[in-house]
């Protein structure tokens, strides 16, 4: 137990270390209990796809601090077991400008695809295309009036940035040892770790809103060896990431938050657990957020969330019937 007294399961040590940045929600509920329609109620807040996603959302009302790369940005990682289907609807635009709608960096090679100029085109060439394609979009949105066309040509003008912002954003080699150590990876690697890292860079270059997804939580059968697993594999960079961000002094404008879709039930499915929307946990920290506490709680088997008006209720009845026990009056 860390010195702030909060419970954090030992499958999480480096979490452990930083308890006194992170609040943890122990009531979390949510309405979908599959995968695909709760990754959408997550993200959207609806039970069918179709609205924005927060990202989308935030974006749009705060805007980007980053004229170079995207202002939402989605990285996905693998886990050493099997993985869930993450689809983009969860990070979609909706209604809103596309504009709006995530990125997706890719998990090997370039984070991005077709950074590199074809063989034989200089950046001259290169510029003089996207001048040409910029001014038949502009006559274009001035014949339809189409926001999206405007769109496009900001999408434009971002990519063509992206070629010279994206292969130094992903290029470890200038991190101090230190910092390196502290996430757990080396230059070159693209695992969970390394796309904390990698966020932390994203939210200092401005980028307003980043999205780091590690799938293979699914445990139906083998939890025991499963979250030691996955847990081994996150525990370091989320617990990175936060640290970094305070010692950086980033942390007290930036909000990390750490969760899924839903828990897993408290009881038994034969070696695993079922999926479990009444009661679970995530944690926040940073941008105000107060940290070394615990918010919230279930029924003692972690089944049901439970009010904190209904467990002062609780306790002030126990009070009343220690106090029957002296005084053979009850008062409820």
């Amino acid at each position: 137990m860390p010195p702030t007294g909060q419970e954090i399961c030992t499958l999480f040590p480096h979490t452990a270390k930083v308890a006194d940045s992170i609040c943890i929600i122990r009531s979390a509920q949510t309405e979908q209990i599959n995968h695909a329609p709760a990754h959408v109620f997550m993200n959207t807040g609806s039970l069918t796809p179709g609205r924005p996603s927060a990202g989308s959302w935030v974006l749009y009302a705060l805007g980007s601090e980053s004229d170079d790369l995207p202002g939402y940005v989605v990285m996905v990682s693998s886990s050493p077991i099997s993985d869930q289907p993450l689809a983009p609807v969860i990070w979609q635009n909706g209604f809103l400008s596309s504009r709006f709608q995530g990125v997706q960096f890719q998990p090997k090679g370039s984070p991005v695809h077709y950074l590199d100029r074809p063989a034989g085109v200089s950046a001259e060439r290169q510029q003089d295309v996207i001048d040409a394609v910029a001014r038949i979009n502009q006559l274009t949105m001035e014949r339809e009036f189409d926001p999206e066309i405007e769109t496009r040509i900001g999408q434009y003008e971002t990519a063509a940035r992206m070629q010279t912002s994206v292969p130094g954003l992903a290029d470890f080699s200038n991190e101090p040892k230190s910092v390196l150590d502290l996430y757990g990876v080396e230059p070159g690697q693209r695992t969970f770790a390394a796309n904390c890292l990698l966020a932390r860079r994203l939210v200092e270059r401005g980028v307003r809103y980043v999205q780091v997804c590690h799938r293979g939580w699914d445990h139906h059968g083998g939890i025991k060896s499963g979250m030691e697993l996955l847990a081994g594999d996150t525990d370091r960079g989320c617990a990175a990431l936060v640290a970094d961000l305070k010692q950086r002094g980033m942390l007290d404008d930036t909000l990390v938050i750490w969760g899924g879709e839903f828990g897993r039930t408290p009881m038994a499915q034969l070696d695993g657990r079922d999926h479990h929307i009444r009661g679970f946990s995530m944690w926040l920290a940073g941008a105000g957020v107060r940290g070394g506490m615990t918010w919230g709680t279930t029924d003692e088997l972690g089944v049901e969330r439970v009010d904190a008006y209904y467990m002062q209720s609780f306790a002030q009845l126990e009070e009343n019937v220690a106090a029957t026990a002296a005084s053979g009056r009850l008062v409820a």
